[in-house]
C-alpha cells in the first residue's frame, strides 16, 4: 500500500449527499458513515446500489457504518420503507421480553443493515447510569451494571456471529455527564466507580467479540484531568494495557465542539492518530487526511503508529469476510 492508501484508511468518514463515489476512490477511505439524511429518501434498492457503487470505487472494501442503537439514535429503521417501526431503545427491548427479545432484536438489526450493504454498527451503547434524568439515560441499558453487562455481551454475540461490525461506546462510560455534542463536559468520579460499574460492559462486549471501542469526548479526571479521553494518550494506554483491547479504537466525531478548545485552532486528527486512536470519524476528512498526510511525510506521526492503525482497520475488514487482498 502507498502512505496516500494507508492515510485513507484511517478515516469513517461523514457520507457526503453526492460525489460520495469519487472521493473514496480519490482519498482511499476505509469506509463511510451514513446518517439519516442517507436513508431518508430512498429505498432498500437504492441504497443497496449506493453502497455496492460505493465499494466497486474503492481499492479495499469499505466498512459503512451507521448508528443504529435503537430507541432515540436510529438511523435506518425511523423510515417506514425499511421497517415498520424504529428498533426498540436497550430498556424496551428487555422490558418486551428479556434478554431473548434483545438477541433477536440484534439479529434482525444485523440482518437489516447488512442487506443494505451496511457493514457496521456504530453500538451498541455500553453507558452505564440508573439515573433518569442525565442525558445518556435514554440511550443506556441501565438496570445495574452486571445487567447491562449481560445486555451487551448478549447484543454483541448476536450481531457479530450474523457478521456484523459493532463498536462499544463511549469507552471509558458517561456517566451522568452533559452531551458532549453542545460543549465539554468534566467527569470528576474515581476511578473505583469506573472499575465497579462503567467498565463492566466494555469489558463483556470485548470478551464477546466486539471489533471497536468508541472514546468519549469527555474529560475523565481520573485518567487524564487534561485532555478528553478521544485526545488522551493516558485513556488508550489504559483501554490497550490494562483491559486488554486489541482491535480498533475509533474517535467520536472530531467535528463535535467538545473537541475543538484542546487543539489549538489546529485539526485534531494528527493528535488523535498519536494518542492511540486507530480510525477517525470526521466529516472534515479531506482536510484530516491532508493533515495526517503531511504529518507522516514530515516524521511527525511514525510510520510505525500508521502501520499499526491501518493493519488493525484490515483485520478487522477481514473478519467480516471482506476481501482485501494478500
Amino acid at each position: 500500500m502507498t502512505i496516500e492508501e494507508k492515510v485513507g484508511q484511517l478515516f469513517l468518514a461523514h457520507c457526503p449527499s453526492e460525489g460520495a463515489e469519487e472521493i473514496v476512490s480519490r482519498l482511499h477511505l476505509g469506509g463511510l458513515l451514513m446518517f439519516a439524511h442517507n436513508f431518508e429518501n430512498k429505498t432498500p434498492d437504492s441504497v443497496r446500489q449506493f453502497t455496492c457503487s460505493c465499494n466497486e470505487a474503492a481499492r479495499i472494501p469499505l466498512l459503512i457504518a451507521a448508528d443504529e442503537e435503537g430507541g432515540t439514535v436510529v438511523r435506518i429503521s425511523k423510515f417506514p420503507q425499511y421497517r415498520a417501526e424504529p428498533f426498540k431503545s436497550p430498556k424496551d427491548i428487555y422490558a418486551s421480553g428479556g434478554f431473548e427479545a434483545v438477541r433477536s432484536e440484534a439479529e434482525e438489526k444485523a440482518g437489516l443493515m447488512l442487506s443494505l450493504g451496511v457493514n457496521y454498527d456504530l453500538a451498541p451503547v455500553c453507558d452505564y447510569t440508573d439515573d433518569d434524568s442525565k442525558y445518556i439515560a435514554k440511550r443506556s441499558f441501565g438496570h445495574t451494571p452486571e445487567e447491562c453487562a449481560e445486555f451487551i455481551r448478549v447484543s454483541v454475540d448476536a450481531m457479530t456471529s450474523a457478521g456484523l461490525c459493532t463498536s462499544l461506546k463511549h469507552f471509558p462510560g458517561y456517566g451522568g455527564n452533559s452531551d458532549t455534542h453542545m460543549g465539554m463536559s468534566t467527569d470528576v468520579r474515581d476511578i473505583s466507580e469506573f472499575e465497579e460499574k462503567d467498565l463492566l460492559p466494555f469489558y463483556a462486549g470485548i470478551a464477546a467479540g466486539a471489533q471497536s471501542v468508541m472514546v468519549a469526548h469527555n474529560i475523565v479526571t481520573c485518567f487524564d484531568p487534561d485532555y478528553p479521553a478521544s485526545l488522551s494518550y493516558k485513556v488508550h494506554e489504559y483501554l490497550r494495557e490494562k483491559i486488554g483491547f486489541d482491535g480498533v479504537i475509533i474517535t467520536d466525531s472530531l467535528t463535535m465542539n467538545a473537541i475543538r478548545q484542546f487543539t489549538g485552532g489546529a485539526d485534531p486528527c494528527v493528535r488523535a492518530l498519536l494518542c492511540g486512536n486507530d480510525m477517525i470519524i470526521t466529516s472534515l476528512f479531506e482536510d484530516g487526511y491532508n493533515c495526517i498526510l503531511n504529518a507522516v511525510k514530515s516524521g511527525v506521526v511514525p510510520m510505525s503508529r500508521l502501520d499499526e492503525a491501518v493493519c488493525r482497520i484490515l483485520q478487522m475488514k477481514r473478519k467480516i469476510g471482506l476481501d482485501i487482498g494478500a
